[in-house]
């Protein structure tokens, strides 16, 4: 079998004669197959055993068709190295049990080490390396400061972050420790990642969208800019092509002036922007990545080829697309629809691009 580099081309904004495709939480709750193994062990049991995270990693990859693999983990793994108390609760997502709240609370956060926090990370990284070898590249990833402080902060999801932008703009001092600490940790994380054989890196600012521009300028994009710059001249330094780096700060659509100046080889882009005007918005010095709706694969089949279509034509030949969804698959999507967009960007952009 010949490796597919489709997206290790794309991502490094070579031509590519079809675009690339692969989907934020592929390897997840979707698939029966993952289900069968989350039905015998916790969440971050599965994130912590490296031959479970090593199978799911591989199931989309055997059974979707996707052109890239990323690792089975979650953006949180760190946290406990850091001296929070993270659990899974059965139907509420994460909880942080002793919450970010004051300045005393900042004072004690530690520095996670990435080995000794998160050593299954890289050692799930360095099998899947063996197992992908003649398949699909693999991605690692991580979460971006912000998103990382808004969860340690507000101690579980939220779509408000009082408490977060309580602290931000009532204790700057403090907040910019917080921030220097998550991107510490995050640099070193990302860094191991790609010592251990991460091909491509994503940093995922998941909630930066409920971000005012004017305050991710001030207190997050200096943070987000040295991570990214640090992660990516680590990259380069490891290997001679360098390894990419996808920037995704996902509901920012508002404000892709900012996140290009953050940095980053691809620029993530969500549903929320139609790809003609990102196209526009984007210097072509960045690859782009989306961005489909992930409700799309709710549509009836001429209906999601027709979104896929309009997506490809938007981006036509420019190099450094990777198609993706504008965020992650959600949990009753059918597989099936999954492979048929994966099969209409393939046939589409084989002739949109002339491959």
């Amino acid at each position: 079998m010949a490796f597919n580099d489709l997206f290790l081309r794309a991502a490094r904004l070579e031509p590519t004669e079809r675009t690339p495709v692969w989907m934020m939480r592929q390897a997840g709750r979707y698939m029966a197959e993952y289900r069968a193994i989350r039905e015998r062990y916790g969440f971050l049991e599965m994130c912590r055993t490296p031959e479970l995270a090593v199978e799911v990693t591989l199931q989309p990859v055997d059974l979707i068709g996707v052109d890239a693999a990323i690792l089975f983990s979650d953006i949180l793994v760190s946290f406990p190295g850091m001296g929070l108390d993270l659990e899974f609760a059965k139907g509420e997502g994460p909880v942080i049990h002793n919450p970010i709240r004051t300045v005393e609370d900042v004072e004690k956060l530690h520095v996670a080490d990435a080995y000794e926090a998160t050593g299954f990370v890289m050692e799930a990284i360095s099998i899947l390396r063996r197992e992908l070898e003649n398949k699909v590249p693999l991605i690692g990833f991580a979460g971006a400061p912000f998103t990382l402080a808004s969860y340690a902060i507000e101690g579980h999801g939220t779509r408000d972050y009082e408490y977060t932008k309580a602290l931000m703009w009532g204790e700057p001092a403090a907040w910019d420790t917080l921030m220097t600490k998550f991107s510490d940790t995050t640099i070193a994380y990302l860094k191991a990642q790609i010592d251990a054989g991460a091909q491509v890196v994503q940093l995922f600012d998941s909630w930066i969208g409920y971000v005012a521009p004017r305050d991710y300028e001030r207190y997050v994009l200096p943070h987000t800019t040295r991570v990214l710059a640090e992660v990516k001249a680590h990259g380069d330094a490891v290997t001679p092509e360098g390894v990419p780096v996808i920037h995704f700060p996902n509901g920012a659509t508002s404000m892709l002036d900012l996140a290009q100046q953050a940095g980053g080889d691809i620029i993530g882009v969500d549903w929320r922007i139609d790809m003609r005007k990102a196209v526009e918005l984007i210097d072509p010095a960045f690859g782009i990545q989306g961005n489909i709706d992930p409700v799309g694969l709710f549509a009836p089949d001429e209906e999601l080829e027709r979104m896929v279509v309009e997506i490809l034509e938007a981006v036509g030949t420019r190099p450094g697309h990777i198609f993706n969804l504008g965020h992650g698959i959600h949990k009753t999507s059918d597989p099936e629809k999954a492979k048929k967009m994966i099969q209409y960007v393939h046939e589409h952009s084989d002739r949109i691009r002339g491959g």
